[in-house]
């Protein structure tokens, strides 16, 4: 097996190797694998200081922040404290300096004592309690071996960890699943005690030994927790729930929260008492010997132990589930199941879970509860994505000034955040700010910065900080400021965004120059110079050797529009850009656009409002770019050549490209994209579902105005909506473009229906 090391990070350390509980479900006493048997019921001293080595040994190597230890048994308690004591001072002396050291312990609670909090207090123990729920389904089989309850005892312990002074040690709540008990009664006995954390596990089971179905329903454990599911829903969901939790979070295309569910690479080791080191404890469920490695902590490092194909077989991610699994839509959020689960005697582990069924049902039983209960949460209307985009650009303006919080902007750039600070002191000049920051190639800027502040080297010798300087200048003059702001130049020119570029020198001159408003335009004086150097520009005068404005692009029906053919950062698409039109050039452009909007406003005039409340700026191609540009949103890079369909063909791909870009920069619409291959009906190209969507939404698109497009979009819809990367929003979004493609079809742009718009199937009319 290929691929990097993956460094443990929870150590699970087997203090007692014996229990007081007799609990009919134990995998490490009732199950296949036995060894507990032979085992030292104590931990010993030396293991307990070669633990401490290895796992020191193990962070250094590994740079790790934190490690996990989790103190387990049997039942941990029974080591008594003295012992956990030792256990505790030896790993906090090991990793002193090291990495910060977690502790946890998981106990049945029926030993656990003040004095036994007190112990946790002092080195930051945090407990895990196992319960059941209600008396009557805990007592099934959480009890002593002479058959007496444990409830009373395990409640007490909760009501002792609730107390004040010890309330912050309190890790939550185990319950394993027995369909034979009332899910409601267990999840409110469960909420009753305010829990900082449920998990519900499923009980250990293999195709060999599969879980008890007393009524048979295949589903039978996605309907019972389905039913806490909707009642922790209808109570508002008072406590966390981690499995669903988990679900939750990868439908929304983040991570999984638990071993049980998804696709994360284990990160975690076993030690028992005798020292031996094992793969985790639930594969004892399927065969004896099934958790060793051969390992020790005496002779061996845990990297040794990491290296184990067995260990290995639980990294690979997709890869290491089976063909089955692989092509389930819902194997992002289920992982395959735990791996014990997987087990058959006559393959091994490469086989859906035991509860594939159950599993599946469970994930789309919440996702679909969650679909019809929230909105998407990508923007409502174009409004709210303009709002959203924004929001992202001063986000990553902060990130970026955060980066460079060590010095790497220099003096400039600390003027220019101060003058930024001033120029929003007045909301003409907080309005014209975000005028500028929203400019679409502001984005590029940020992005190509911060890639170069991140990179080093080379790349981050000359950062092109002065654009800073050069936006809050071009606010302080869009909004009328009598505000001096010092700008960097280089090259003998700069740009001011939205308004232009000045030239003040030979083409090897740099500096500062300062920029301010004036009551007709604006003064520009490079720093260096006398009194006299001073240039006057105005904010729409014609072009002069000394100044070029970014003009304003009027024609027909089509909403004014910023022409930026100046920008340095408009060279984010996958053509270069053209140069600077002159005059006629500029005039022709305007008038096949004028035409082009007539047209689009014609056959698709909801689409034509949307784009002209999102669309600021059109830059001139010398032709189409082949998928969208590395900016904000608003922006459309557009040949400067071809007639009025053509540009509108060309307006609207634009319009659809970006608005896709922009939702998927506000919203996970997919996960795990390029795990999968697809291949598109109009191409035997195997592509990522991040091209399919983006393909597929550009078609639908442009199926409102030339049905041609529409040639194998619903086939498409049913790929991608099978498919197993989408979220729930981008399965809000996959049925968008569905009834949007239905009603083109049905009614299709110049054949004299009238359009939709994709924010008004989505539920997002403004």
């Amino acid at each position: 097996m290929t691929g990097p090391l993956v460094p443990f990070r929870e150590f699970v350390l087997k203090v007692h190797s014996r229990c007081d509980l007799a609990c009919d479900h134990c995998y490490v006493y009732e199950h296949a694998d036995q060894s507990w048997q032979t085992r030292p019921k104590t931990i010993s001293d030396e293991a307990v200081s070669w633990t401490a080595r290895r796992l020191a040994e193990h962070a250094a190597t590994h740079a790790l922040p934190s490690v996990a230890v989790i103190l387990h048994g049997g039942e941990p308690l029974l080591a008594g404290p003295a012992r956990l004591r030792r256990v505790c001072e030896e790993l906090g002396s090991a990793l002193e300096g090291v990495a910060e050291l977690d502790l946890r312990i998981h106990t049945n609670g029926v030993q656990l004592s003040p004095r036994y909090l007190d112990l946790f207090a002092e080195f930051g123990v945090k407990v895990g309690i196992s319960l059941d729920g209600d008396r009557e389904a805990n007592d099934r089989h959480r009890r002593f071996a002479n058959g007496r309850t444990s409830h009373p005892l395990v409640l007490r312990a909760i009501e002792l960890l609730r107390q004040e002074r010890y309330r912050h040690l309190d890790l939550g709540l185990l319950c394993t699943v027995d369909i034979r008990n009332d899910p409601v009664k267990v999840y409110e006995a469960l909420a009753e005690l305010a829990p900082p954390m449920v998990d519900f596990l499923l009980p250990h089971a293999t195709w060999d030994e599969p879980p008890p179905r007393p009524d048979g329903f295949a589903t039978a454990y996605a309907d019972w927790l389905l039913t806490i599911f909707d009642r922790w829903t209808e109570r508002g969901r008072p406590v966390p729930v981690r499995l669903f939790a988990s679900v939750l979070s990868s439908l929304s295309g983040g991570p999984s929260l638990t071993e049980s569910l998804g696709l994360a690479p284990t990160d975690l080791v076993v030690i028992e008492t005798d020292g031996q080191l094992e793969q985790v404890d639930s594969l004892k469920s399927a065969y004896e010997g099934a958790a060793a490695t051969g390992f020790d902590v005496f002779t061996n490092s845990f990297d040794e132990v990491a290296a184990h194909p067995g260990v290995r077989a639980r990294q690979l991610g997709l890869a290491g589930v089976s063909d089955t699994c692989r092509r389930c839509p819902v194997v992002r959020s289920c992982g395959g199941g735990l791996y014990t689960h997987r087990y058959r005697s006559a393959n091994g582990f490469d086989n859906p879970s035991v509860y594939c069924a159950d599993l599946a049902a469970l994930v789309r039983g919440i996702e679909d509860r969650t679909a019809a209960a929230t909105e998407s949460s990508a923007v409502r209307d174009p409004a709210e994505l303009v709002s959203a985009q924004q929001d992202l650009t001063r986000t990553l303006l902060a990130l970026l000034n955060d980066e460079l919080d060590g010095g790497g902007g220099g003096a400039l750039w600390d003027e220019a955040w101060h003058l930024a600070g001033e120029v929003e002191r007045t909301a003409e000049g907080a309005a014209a700010l975000d005028a500028v920051l929203s400019h679409p190639y502001t984005r590029t800027w940020l992005l190509d910065t911060l890639g170069a502040v991140r990179a080093g080297g080379p790349a981050a010798a000359e950062l092109p900080t002065g654009r800073l300087g050069a936006t809050v200048a071009a606010a302080a003059v869009r909004a009328g400021l009598d505000l001096p702001v010092p700008v960097g130049y280089r090259d003998g020119g700069l740009f001011l965004p939205t308004l232009g570029a000045v030239r003040i020198g030979g083409p090897d001159d740099r500096g500062t120059a300062v920029v301010r408003a004036t009551g007709e335009g604006f003064l520009v004086h490079r720093e260096q110079a006398g009194p006299g150097a001073a240039l006057h520009l105005g904010q729409d005068a014609a072009d002069t050797p000394d100044w070029r404005p970014v003009r304003t692009l009027r024609s027909g029906p089509a909403p004014a529009f910023a022409l930026d053919d100046l920008d340095p950062y408009r060279d984010c698409f996958d053509v270069p850009p053209a140069g600077r039109l002159g005059p006629a050039r500029a005039d022709a452009w305007a008038a096949g656009i004028g035409a082009a909007w007539a047209l689009l406003d014609d056959a698709v005039p909801d689409q034509c409002a949307e784009a002209a409340r999102t669309l600021t700026t059109l830059t001139p191609l010398p032709r189409a770019p082949a998928g969208p540009g590395r900016h904000g949103h608003g922006a459309v890079g557009l040949a400067v050549t071809g007639d009025a369909e053509e540009l509108a063909l060309g307006l609207l791909s634009g319009f659809r490209r970006a608005t896709l870009r922009a939702l998927t920069e506000v919203t996970d619409l997919y996960a795990s994209d390029g795990s999968w291959d697809h291949r598109m009906p109009w191409c035997d190209e195997p592509v990522p579902f991040s091209r399919f969507l983006a393909e597929t939404f550009e078609r639908v698109g442009l199926g409102l105005f030339e049905p041609r497009f529409l040639e194998g979009v619903p086939e498409a819809l049913d790929l991608i909506e099978t498919a197993a990367e989408p979220t729930i929003d981008g399965k809000q979004l996959i049925a968008a473009l569905r009834k949007e493609a239905g009603d083109t079809q049905g009614t299709s742009g110049r054949n004299g229906g009238k359009a939709i718009s994709i924010m008004q199937v989505m539920g997002r009319t403004p």
